[in-house]
């Protein structure tokens, strides 16, 4: 959220809802909150994540465990469909738990640094190591939205404020690391796989931020790869 770049753009989540016309044409908040009849094009996918009955049917009781995702994750309207929108974050969800403890599986993050903390955009995971052996993580990130891309590459946190509030955003940004320019990582009280991201910063949960506030300081590296999905 300290990205120092334009504000104000529009800009698409982590894929667009596939919704019904009516839905497209205006429905009306209560409307939009109300249970879908008809089965999504990702309705197996989704039964299963949520170990649903994996008939590819839509049952009321499916629709109202999606709708319960998508509220929970901030994903807009917070309907019982499962769109693309519904998948695009279980589907991401699953390949980050498929990860493990072995994040960097193809050794992509450096590890001649000493203390380095890597963000994975493809997978929107961060950790930190020291040579090749991970201290803290991986955990779940939330990266920079379409227009407002984390940049990549090799950086350094270059200054710290553990109360910082954005001047442009007028935003709280609790144990703000800044590694490139406006770009830093803090804590954010939304979830992590709440679309379409932030406005360039690595968000992460306060017991993270309050981890890599303790691990990092000012001149630790810190290394940015990959392309978060949506952008």
């Amino acid at each position: 959220m300290g990205d120092i770049r334009r504000r104000g753009a529009v800009v698409l989540g982590i894929a667009g809802l596939v919704a019904p016309l009516t839905l497209a044409l205006g429905a009306t908040p209560a409307q939009a909150a109300t249970c879908m009849t008809q089965a999504g094009p990702y309705q197996k996918q989704a039964e299963k994540f949520l170990g649903r009955p994996v008939d590819g049917r839509q049952s009321t009781a499916d629709c109202e465990a999606i709708q319960a995702f998508r509220t929970k994750h901030g994903i807009t309207p917070n309907i019982g469909y499962a769109g693309s929108g519904t998948w695009g974050v279980m589907d991401l969800m699953n390949k980050q738990k498929a990860v493990g403890k072995n994040p960097d599986k193809a050794g992509t993050c450096p590890v001649d640094k000493g203390r380095i903390a890597c963000v994975d955009l493809t997978l929107q995971l961060s950790w930190i190591q020291d040579g090749d052996r991970i201290v803290h993580g991986p955990v779940p990130v939330r990266t920079g939205q379409d227009g407002y891309e984390t940049r990549t590459g090799l950086k350094k946190v270059s200054w710290r404020k553990v109360d910082h509030v954005s001047s442009i955003y007028d935003v709280s940004m609790p144990y703000s690391q800044f590694f490139d320019g406006g770009q830093a990582f803090h804590a954010v009280g939304a979830s992590m796989w709440k679309p379409p991201g932030s406005h360039g910063c690595v968000n992460m949960t306060t017991i993270d931020a309050k981890k890599y506030w303790s691990l990092l300081k000012n001149g630790d590296e810190v290394f940015v790869y990959g392309r978060k999905p949506g952008t």
